[in-house]
C-alpha cells in the first residue's frame, strides 16, 4: 500500500464526521469512516482515480467519494509524495466555500 498523510484540516473533518454520525450509531460512524480510509488508500495507489473539480477550486485537487457513502468526499493533492488528503467534506456542504 502506498503511503498516504491527512493534513490536520482533513484530520479535523474525519473527527467531526465521525461525532456527528455516531450521536445516532457509533457502528455506522466506523462504516464510514473505514469507506473513508479506503478511499484515501486508492487514491494513493492511483492518484487520478478522483475527478478535478475546477467548478470549485483553482487547485490541482482531486474528488474522490467514499463508496458505498458517495455523499463523503475525499478531497486531495494527487501530486503530493506522500499523497495529501487535504480534506473530507460531506456533498451537501456549500464546497465553494471550503477552499
Amino acid at each position: 500500500m502506498k503511503p498516504y498523510r491527512l493534513t490536520p484540516v482533513a484530520r479535523r473533518d474525519l473527527i467531526g464526521i465521525w461525532q456527528y454520525i455516531a450521536r445516532d450509531s457509533v457502528r455506522y460512524a466506523d462504516r464510514v469512516e473505514e469507506a473513508i480510509y479506503r478511499s484515501c488508500a486508492n487514491a494513493a495507489a492511483m492518484p487520478l482515480i478522483g475527478k478535478e473539480r475546477t467548478d470549485l477550486t483553482h487547485k490541482r485537487l482531486r474528488f474522490l467519494p467514499a463508496l458505498p457513502y458517495a455523499n463523503y468526499v475525499v478531497v486531495y493533492d494527487p501530486q503530493s509524495a506522500p499523497l495529501s488528503v487535504v480534506r473530507i467534506l460531506h456533498g451537501a456542504m456549500d464546497l465553494r466555500t471550503r477552499f
